[in-house]
């Protein structure tokens, strides 16, 4: 993956649940990493065809991993099309060089 096509600047997020003194919980979003990542929005070739029998991703993100940072499930992606919960985390080709996740957009009920 060159670098050029790695244009989208991203954000890790995971959330965070801290209670305050009188014990309220409240969660609020903590930035793991802000990194560039390529991302692949859902279309109709046949990479998408046959991932979407098991998959409800909308987008594709592939990024360098981030020494020291598991990038999980419970995560998000945020950047400047929206916010996406992370479906899937594939290290590509079992090489610890890149990261692809799959990922469904979030849209805001109401």
């Amino acid at each position: 993956m060159s670098f050029g096509k790695m244009n989208t600047f991203v954000d890790l997020i995971e959330k965070v649940t801290t209670k305050d003194s009188e014990g309220f919980s409240t969660e609020i979003d903590n930035i793991v990493a802000s990194i560039r990542a390529y991302r692949e929005g859902r279309h109709g070739n046949e990479k998408w065809a046959n991932r979407a029998t098991f998959s409800e991703a909308t987008d594709l993100f592939r990024f360098r991993s981030i020494p020291g940072v598991t990038v999980t499930t419970a995560m998000h992606i945020s950047c400047e099309y929206g916010r996406f919960e992370i479906t899937s985390v594939e290290d590509v080709k079992g090489r610890g060089m890149y990261i692809e996740v799959l990922a469904k957009e979030v849209k805001p009920s109401g």
